[in-house]
């Protein structure tokens, strides 16, 4: 009997090693997409009902960090345990990693073919459209969780604005306005009580202390992005852009733009874009030391909490720190969408975001497509002779 379980054991482990590098390596359009793929692996194996899918992505979106990243790794960890959940979360991030620094090596080169920094800085034109595309896409479920409360409607905006104003203004200080709006629902929710466990102390304290530049401050920029999201996804860009162009000087606006679109056009999360940070930060070491201090928390947090899950999405308080530093991260997103936007170096490539946000917003067209197709207008004009930087 032993041995047959054994066998079984080992079966569902490879299923799930074979299985979700597949995801991993097929898995373009970002977190719905994944979210779907996953739904349907789950279902056509009987490894998972409908209704434990459905907690399991719910409780998920209650992390901070990469949801869909963590959602694979759940389902993982509840068809082979822990073993499952190492074994399918490597099989889901690694091919991102590889493809990310295999693409930046030639489009953050400074010696890059000519046709190569041209398809850069035509995706690099779009990628502010892909984050108010993304920001949409969050917007509708968010507020609907406060539309019938007059007084939460306003907090909710107020959250918002606190998000956005933050990347313009305040851009280091993101994690600590994200972590202060939820503080601040908490405290709307429950005033009598007030908070004695949480604050953002500690988060000024560790950022001071990396501020020389170095792997230190790679490794807190990754860790940020991992672990102190609130949004997952597009949320990142911000954190990262602060840190990587503006207070380490690791990468030209440029070069970042080129950075969001590789992460975005590759397969697998969209965490992985750190990766391309690492990179222009310390070379090859630096994309793997950022990458797996990035996608560490996520694999901590199934792993510590994955059996409790049922009791963090009822958690009253788990979910009104979410409601205060969720509009906040969107708020963030639209934000970076305006820095992006404003960080683009050459006329022509104005156009190129404007065509990109029609194809977006209106059309509905696919990210992958339509930065594919922004990339290919850059080719075309750079072989023209449009100026590049």
């Amino acid at each position: 009997m032993t041995d047959q379980i054994n066998e079984s054991d080992s079966e569902r482990l490879a299923a799930v090693a074979r299985e979700w590098t597949r995801l991993g390596v097929t898995g373009f359009g970002g977190p719905p997409a994944h979210v779907a793929l996953l739904r349907r692996l789950v279902a056509r194996h009987e490894w998972m009902d409908a209704h434990e899918f459905e907690d399991a992505n719910a409780a998920c979106a209650m992390l901070p960090g990469p949801a869909s990243t963590q959602l694979a790794i759940f389902c993982a960890y509840r068809v082979a345990g822990p073993a499952g959940a190492v074994a399918g979360g490597l099989g889901f991030v690694a091919p991102a990693v590889v493809l990310v620094l295999a693409l930046s090596v030639l489009f953050l080169s400074h010696g890059a073919p000519l046709w190569i920094r041209g398809a850069g800085a035509g995706a690099g034109a779009a990628v502010a459209a892909v984050a108010v595309h993304a920001a949409r896409g969050l917007i509708g479920p968010s507020f609907q969780r406060v539309r019938a409360d007059r007084s939460g409607t306003i907090a909710w905006l107020a959250y918002l604005l606190a998000g956005a104003a933050a990347v313009l203004v305040i851009a280091p200080a993101l994690v600590v306005v994200l972590l202060g709006c939820g503080l601040a629902e908490l405290v709307r929710r429950r005033p009598a009580r007030g908070l004695t466990s949480l604050h953002a102390g500690p988060l000024v304290v560790s950022a001071a202390a990396v501020s020389a530049g170095g792997i230190a401050a790679l490794a807190w920029t990754a860790f940020k992005v991992g672990a102190l999201s609130f949004g997952g996804g597009f949320v990142i860009i911000p954190l990262m852009q602060g840190d990587a162009v503006h207070t380490f000087h690791w990468m030209s606006n440029s070069q970042f733009l080129n950075a969001v679109a590789l992460g975005q056009v590759t397969p697998g999360p969209v965490v992985a874009t750190i990766a391309a940070v690492g990179y222009a930060a310390h070379g090859l070491s630096g994309g793997l030391l950022a990458a797996a201090v990035a996608f560490a928390p996520s694999f901590s947090f199934i792993l510590l909490l994955g059996g409790r899950f049922e009791r963090l999405r009822q958690n009253v308080r788990a979910r009104a720190f979410l409601d205060g530093a969720g509009p906040a991260a969107i708020g963030a997103i639209l934000g970076g969408a305006i820095a992006l936007g404003g960080a683009l170096s050459e006329t022509w490539q104005y156009p190129v975001l404007a065509a990109a946000a029609v194809a977006l917003l209106a059309l509905r067209r696919g990210v992958v497509q339509t930065l594919l197709g922004a990339g290919v207008v850059g080719v075309i004009a750079a072989l023209a002779g449009a100026p590049l930087r």
